[in-house]
Parts: C-alpha cells; structure tokens; sequence
C-alpha cells in the first residue's frame, strides 16, 4: 500500500484541490484503534452549559418573533375582514342605483306602449303611486319626464300643452336657448315637486351634460353633484339618473338617428344621504366612509358623521367604480385598533406562554449537559458501527462481480477485487502498484478521472475505452470513476469500477450499421421520387402548352365556319359548330388551371410573415366588386399571422373564399367565417360557409384534380382550385381537411407554420 504525506505536491495540483481526505484502508489494527478513540478531556461540562444558555436566547428570539408574526397575522386578518366590509358597501350601492334605474326604466316602457306622444299626466300620476316610491325609496325625491324641445317647437309645445287643459307651461329660467329639456311630468305631487314643473334642466351645465350623454348613448346616465331645485335653501347633495326616450319606443342605431328621434328623459332625482341609508339598509357598518365624484374633480357626494375626537382608524381603504358614466370612489376609515382588531389582546397570553416554554427548554438543556457521559459511549458504539460498515464495504468490493479498484493521487492502483484482475487477466497483487492507465491501448497520461467521457454533478466520470488483456484480445471496458474520502495519511482519492461491455458495443455497432444501410435506402428512394415528381410536372406543362396549337386551330376554323358559310347550313350544323367552339374553350381553360397548378408545385418559396387577415379582406373586397348585387354576411377574424409565401397564400385563400362565396349564391341569408382556433396540433385556421355543401361521404374527392361534386351547369368550375389548395398547405408543410353536410354547409380546415420553416 502506498502511503505518503507529501504526495500533493506541485505536480498535483488538482489531485490536492478536489481530494484532501484521505481513506483509511490498510493501517494497522493499533494504529486504527488509536485514531478512534476519543479524548476524553475535550468532552467539557462547560460546553453543555453553554447550549443551555444559547437554546435561552433562540427560545426566547423565537418567541417574541413567533408573537410578532402572529400579531401581524392579526391584522392582516383584521384588515381583509374590513376591505370585505368596503365590497359588501360599495356591492349595496351599486345595487341601490340599479333599482332605481328599474323604477325609471318603468317610467321609458310607460312611453313605449302608448300611442300618443306621451302618457297623461294621469297615468303617470297612477305608475308612481303604485311604486309607493318614498316609502320603498326613501331617497328618490320623485320620477319625472322632461321634453326635449328645440327653440323652434318650445311656442307648439306651450300651446300643446295648454289645449291639453294643463294650463300654462311656463318654462324658466327666461333665456334663449337652442335647446330645452323643461319637466313636464314629477311624481309625487309634493309642494316641492309641483314647483320644478317647467324648470329647463338643460339650462344646466351638469344637467345638460348628463342628458346629452344619455341621448347619445342611448345609456342610463348619472349626473355630477348638483343642488335639486326641491331643497330649495337647503344644503344637501343630490344627483339625477336619466334614461333616453326615443320616438317609436325603440333605440335608434347611429347617433343622427338618436338625436333626430329623442323626445325626452324619464329623470329620477336623488339626494345622497337618503340614497346611502335606503341603500346600506340594516346593514351594520362601524366603518366610517366617504362617496366621492371622482368625474367631477373630486366632489364629495356624501359622508358619514365622524366626531371630532375619534382616534385614528387601523385601516384606511379606497374603492373606485364606475356608475352609469360616472366615476365614484367611497374612502373607508376603519373603527381604531382596539375595536378594529380585539384578538390582538388575546396574544398577550401567547407571550407569556412562550416565555414559560422558554425557561423550560433552558432546564432541559442544563440536564442535557448531566448526560455528556453517556452520549460518550454512545459515541463509542457508533465507531464500533463504522468499523463494521468499513467490513462490509470491503466484503462488497472483494465478491462483486464488476471489476473495481482503488487510486491515488499519481493514478496508481492501491487495491484491485477478483473480478478486475480476471478482466485484465492478472492477479491482484500484479495489479497494486501499477498506473491505471497502462492496462488501456491509449498514450494518454491523464488519469481517467480527466480523459474523455462524461462527468456529472456530483464528480462521477464514465468514459469508454480499449482494454488491454495479457493473454487475449483486446476488449472495450466502460468506465466509472467516484472519489472517495479518506483518512488523514493514506493516499486514496478515488473508486473505478471496470465493466466488460465488448459484446454490447459490437451488437451496437451492427445496429448502427443497420440504421445506415436504411438511412441511404431511404434517401435514395427520396431523391427518385423527387425526380419522378419534377419530370411529371415538366410534363404536365409542356403537354398543357403542346395541346394549345390544336385548340387554337379547332377554334379559328369553327369561327370562320360559322362567320362566313353559316348560310349553308342548317340549324343543326351551326348548333353543331357552337358545341365544338364551346368544347374547344372548356378545354383551353382546363389547360389553363393545369398550367396554374403546375406553376404551384414549380414556384420557389420566398418565406416572409403574411397577415391572412388582410389577404383575406381584400379577397373578399375583391368577391364584392365583381357581383355587388349579392348581401354576404363576412366575419374576419384580424392578426392572424403565418410564415409563408405571400402570392401562394393569397391563391389559397382565394379559392377558398371564392368557393364559399360561389356555393352560397342560392342563400338569402349567405354567411362566410375565416378565423383560427387552438387544436390538439396546434393553431388550426378555417373557412366556414352556409352553402350548398357537400356529402362526406365523398370528401376523398375534393382534393384530386378534375374531381366535382356539383353539376358545371349548378356551379360552374374546373375542379383543380381545391387540389391547388393542397398542393400550397403541403408545400408550407401543413395539412388540410374538409368537413361538410348537404344543404347546411362546409369548413375547411388547414394548418400553416407560424415561424421559420426548417433550412
């Protein structure tokens, strides 16, 4: 056994880095015995005192930072159970608004069902007094209608209004205007109300605001802070909700259209304060908070009563939403702390609980320290159970069948089992002693645990190499290099494990082999169909350019057949003539969709990112110009982008369209849908139409050319659009599917690369 102490030196540098331990494997028993047994003199009482003293400290750390994190726990409790509280009230008013925008949508179909212009005065007076509306709405003042007169019809209006027998309107304030919205109609008659008859509410700038939104629109609109003209001298804060009412009942579309038929609001005016209360109801809220027109430059809407001398709340909490056009934000203030959080008293206890515990496990570590002794012994048996686990290391490495040695730090052997010596064919005292890297057919000096190979986190290096074997040939071994520990003065830094693996190498040599042999055939049988596919397309269009020169000739003679001896003939004979120049151009267009399908398969592809979105728009737009007789309902789904070769996907999607637009000629109600969902292979694009559609049962003939499924004389075409369509998916590497039902339709559905196609 090689022992030095000297031996991380300057040539090892790297030995001496990664392995400073050393194995202590071959000492002798006195000197193994020697270097287990402890001392007993640094086993000191002291050092037990002094953990009883540090388990104090972290106790008592522990503690406080244990009531801390729970008292934060608290509040943080505390304080999601306020922001609950503030959506519970900001939910109730919201819910309050939306009842009286019921009320008032009461008021519009009261409008809606009449005949007349407008309901009597009379049947307004009998909707509201069924609503029994300051009983359920404490805070609704009333439900009116105001006119929205122009200045031209303000003089019809007053004498309408006095033929009527209502008496004189008088609307104030006096002024010219362009336009008025005076109240007519205000229920409940109150003093109050009975005195806002006639006041133009569109002479205010907040009002007019709000009523103009409404008319727009055509929306439920809230107005800005305003002082109703019912409060008179009081101060209070009140808002208006307007709901548009149009001539005919209904909601005009555009926004000429709705100014052109408005006739009026049904207006409901609120004051704040009775709004919150009837809103909230029997809610019981400790809170303290504040509405606020966030619209109107912060204007506060309302606010809850707050003593002078309360103290500071714990929380603070701010609530924003939108509320038929307006922007209102409620600011809470929670109860002060104590009320806000009352189990924070409760921690207290927990206090002095983990200081009790504190103090508990400072007396268990002071008789930890007592048992020093024994933990001695115990210390003892452990070696004892070391020593054996050594034994039994030793025993697996002597009777394992794969081979396995020790090293140290120059590479050389130290200790070689059975099975390595019978691997190299020599015996294991020949092997102690010798430079690993002898036993292999290689000039490489490193030692293995740097040669080829791989190596892992955790050090551990394999690599494969040729075995030199005294007596035989050669053999492939694969190698496994570990470091190991080892006690201080014994040269040992690592474990390889050496494993005959010939066989296996050579059964992979024949399988690669193999896999060559295919991979030849098989790009030989690609290049063959490569050539057969150009010299059929070569073919195809020089037959298609060979067979114009009889056409051309077959249709000139039949031409001046019929131009200059149609006197000779009989009806049959020019019928005749028509047929074979109609047969003569069907073939000439035929050769032309064959020349435009082989310019498909021919043409380079120039990848680039097309927007399909676009290209299918101005297909459609194209589709349009050409028969704007017909009304096709077209959904385009926008920002669909592919890679691929923009004139090619531009021929895809126009036979794609221009057959939906083609079979969904005989629909009133024609539809044609182009858009992309996410399937199971990734984005899939579509073209969906309500046409004629087909039978599934024949879908395998939609993508061969010349094939159709209609009749020429019910939809004319020349059957190659589709195979063109196949041809451009499966040149960009996609796919392409069909699905149809007779009478209600088809979807084509294909797939195009979303990035750069592969080189």
């Amino acid at each position: 056994m090689r022992v030095s102490a000297n031996q991380c030196g300057p040539g090892h540098p790297a030995e001496c880095e990664k392995f400073s331990a050393l194995y202590a494997w071959g000492m002798s028993p006195e000197a193994v015995r020697e270097d287990r047994t402890p001392d007993l003199s640094e086993l000191s009482p002291r050092r037990g005192y002094l953990l009883a003293l540090i388990v104090l400290v972290g106790s008592l750390l522990l503690v406080f930072t244990a009531w801390r994190a729970a008292r934060e726990r608290e509040l943080r409790s505390a304080e999601a159970e306020f922001i609950s509280k503030t959506a519970e009230v900001t939910e109730l008013l919201r819910q309050g608004m939306t009842k009286y925008e019921l009320v008032a949508r009461g008021g519009v179909s009261m409008f809606a069902s009449v005949t007349r212009p407008r309901p009597s005065p009379a049947q307004w007076q009998a909707y509201v007094d069924g609503m029994d509306l300051q009983r359920r709405f404490p805070g609704m003042v009333g439900l009116g209608f105001a006119e929205f007169v122009p200045a031209t019809r303000l003089a019809d209006l007053q004498l309408e209004w006095r033929d009527a027998g209502h008496g004189l309107l008088e609307i104030w304030p006096r002024g010219q205007r362009r336009d008025y919205g005076p109240i007519l109609y205000l229920e409940p008659k109150t003093p109050a109300n009975v005195g806002a008859i006639g006041f133009d509410m569109y002479s205010e700038p907040v009002r007019q605001a709000a009523m103009e939104q409404a008319m727009e629109t055509g929306n439920a609109t809230l107005s800005g802070p305003v002082h109703l003209i019912q409060d008179g001298s009081l101060r209070s804060t009140g808002i208006l909700l307007y709901l548009p009412v149009y001539r005919g009942g209904g909601r005009p579309a555009t926004l000429a259209n709705r100014r052109a038929d408005m006739q009026g609001w049904v207006y409901v005016p609120v004051r704040m304060e009775g709004f919150v209360r009837n809103a909230l109801g029997a809610l019981r809220n400790d809170s303290q908070f504040r509405v606020i027109d966030v619209s109107a430059g912060e204007r506060l809407l309302y606010a809850t009563y707050a003593p002078a001398d309360r103290p500071p709340p714990a929380f603070r909490h701010s609530s924003a939403f939108e509320l038929y056009g307006r922007h209102w934000r409620v600011d809470f203030e929670s109860p002060p702390l104590a009320q806000a959080a009352p189990r924070l008293q409760g921690l207290q206890n927990l206090l002095a609980l983990g200081l009790f515990s504190s103090l508990l496990l400072y007396a268990i570590a002071w008789m930890l320290a007592r048992t020093e002794a024994q933990a001695y012994r115990i210390a003892v048996r452990m070696t004892e159970d070391y020593r054996r686990s050594e034994l039994r290391f030793r025993s697996a490495m002597r009777y394992s069948a794969i081979g396995k040695a020790l090293l140290d730090s120059e590479g050389h052997i130290v200790e070689a089992n059975p099975a390595l010596a019978n691997i190299v064919g020599l015996t294991p005292e020949a092997l102690v002693g010798k430079r690993f890297d002898t036993l292999f057919e290689s000039d490489e000096p490193e030692l293995i645990a740097y040669g080829h190979g791989t190596t892992d986190a955790q050090g551990v290096h394999r690599a494969t190499r040729r075995l030199h074997r005294e007596g035989g040939d050669p053999r492939q071994a694969q190698l496994t290099y570990a470091p190991v520990p080892g006690n201080v003065g014994q040269d040992i830094v690592g474990l390889v494990q050496v494993e005959d693996v010939t066989e296996r190498l050579r059964a992979e040599a024949r399988v690669h082999a193999l896999n060559r042999t295919l991979e030849a055939r098989v790009a030989l049988r690609t290049r063959e169909l490569s050539q057969a596919n150009q010299e059929l397309e070569a073919f195809a269009y020089s037959v298609s350019h060979d067979l114009r020169a009889p056409l051309r000739a077959i249709d000139g003679f039949s031409r001046i057949l019929i131009e200059r001896h149609s006197a000779g003939m009989d009806e049959n004979g020019r019928g005749y003539l028509v047929r074979v120049r109609r047969a003569a151009g069907r073939m000439g267009e035929l050769i032309d969709a064959l020349l435009k399908m082989s310019r498909v398969s021919r043409s380079e592809l120039r990848l680039e990112r097309v927007d399909l979105s676009r290209l299918a728009g101005e297909v459609i737009e194209e589709l349009r110009v050409s028969d704007s007789r017909r009304q096709v309902e077209v959904d385009i789904q926008p920002e669909l982008f592919v890679i691929g070769d923009a004139p090619l996907l531009r021929n895809l999607l126009g036979n794609l369209l221009g057959n939906a637009w083609k079979f969904t000629r005989d629909r009133l109600d024609a539809r044609i849908d182009f858009g992309a969902v996410m399937g199971e292979q990734g984005l899939e694009y579509f073209v969906r139409d309500n046409g004629a559609g087909f039978s599934q049962a024949y879908v395998d003939k939609l993508f061969r050319p010349f094939q159709r499924l209609h009749h020429n004389d019910d939809f004319a075409g020349h059957g190659i659009g589709l195979a063109s369509v196949k041809r451009i998916v499966e040149r960009h590497g996609g796919t392409i599917r069909a699905e149809g039902e007779v009478g209600k339709g088809a979807t084509f559905w294909f797939t195009l690369p979303r990035e750069k196609l592969a080189e």
